[in-house]
């Protein structure tokens, strides 16, 4: 696999020894795909005035997207868990596609066959529906809708929207803010 990378700071100068640091680290994820996948990846550095720092790193592929960010309060430090966490969404994704086609490879194969069986023993159980529950929209203002969510204590609210008639969802941010997806 080739990576190149676009390495952007905010609020921090990217030195030669930060570059350096980021490809080594994210070149990790290489040994996970075909030698013959040519991939960006986009790494956005950002320094708070709290002393934090947050690494961002986003790598579009043919079939799939990895993104990930992570916060610390050393640069370094958040940059090794940023490339941790980009590691477990393959491995993750690769034991679900192995899962899928056990029998049979796909013919757009993203992983290297040797990586994903190697991993699948170490892996936790793919994701699974343990619990489905029907229930009927209500008509609310997307403010009716937040105290609705807050007041039964849950991150994120479907409701049919009272100003267009349309399904919209109200989410608790990680920032602790509120988002609103609106279904057209």
């Amino acid at each position: 696999m080739a990576i190149t990378y676009k390495v952007r700071g905010e609020n921090i100068e990217v030195t030669d020894a930060i570059r350096d640091y980021v490809e080594k680290k994210v070149a990790k994820v290489e040994k996970y795909f075909p030698e013959s996948t040519v991939a960006t990846a986009h790494v956005n550095l950002k320094v708070y005035a709290e002393k934090t720092a947050k690494v961002e790193v986003t790598i579009p592929l043919p079939n799939l997207t990895l993104r990930a960010e992570e916060t610390s309060p050393d640069l370094y430090g958040s940059i090794d868990l940023v490339t941790d966490k980009l590691e477990r969404q393959i491995r993750k994704y690769k034991t679900k596609i192995n899962r899928k086609h056990r029998e049979a490879k796909p013919a757009g194969e993203v992983f290297l066959a040797e990586v994903v069986e190697s991993d699948v023993a170490e892996e936790e159980p793919v994701d699974e529906i343990v619990r489905t529950k029907r229930f009927d929209l209500d008509e609310w203002t997307s403010e009716e809708a937040i105290i609705q969510m807050e007041m039964l204590g849950h991150d994120f609210y479907v409701f049919k929207d009272a100003e267009n008639g349309n399904t919209s969802i109200i989410y608790r941010r990680k920032d602790g803010k509120n988002g609103l997806i609106e279904v057209v």
